[in-house]
């Protein structure tokens, strides 16, 4: 992490088309983040979710380029601090790596008081992220109504 950015690599027991269809099919982004939301995934689609009770997340995909890299702008409504939409870039890239795949998230352009907030958030919902494409439940978002 830097003031201005939040970077994050977990490597995952999953092929990387398993990864990249949570970021590219409505229920399985659900499923490890947000408690309901409208994707439009496609290059220029915009998202909306409610990550949680108290703060929503809003974005432009840029790129989808299967199996391999998706970007999207973030900006986001309550929660500890507010970014505004389209101020900042998500970049995950997804890696072959063995058996599983090694995802890298950067979450560029943040305010500097947004990086430790989003480096919990990101760190929280990756861990989720990689429960479900690893095939588990991680149960319930203990973070859904805070």
């Amino acid at each position: 992490m830097t003031n201005d950015q939040v970077v994050l690599e977990r490597w995952i027991a999953a092929r990387p088309e398993t990864v990249f269809s949570f970021f590219t099919d409505r229920e399985k982004w659900l499923s490890w983040m947000g408690r309901d939301g409208e994707f439009s995934f496609a290059p220029g689609g915009a998202f909306r979710t409610d990550v949680n009770a108290h703060c929503q997340a809003s974005g432009e995909f840029l790129a989808l380029e299967p199996y391999h890299r998706v970007v999207f702008t973030w900006g986001s409504e309550g929660g500890d601090v507010a970014v505004p939409p389209g101020a900042s870039t998500v970049e995950v890239t997804l890696t072959p790596d063995g058996g599983g795949t090694l995802l890298t998230l950067v979450h560029r352009d943040l305010p500097p008081e947004a990086c430790a907030p989003h480096f919990e958030g990101w760190t929280h919902y990756l861990g989720r992220l990689v429960e479900r494409a690893e095939g588990r439940d991680p149960g319930p978002d203990e973070w859904a109504d805070s």
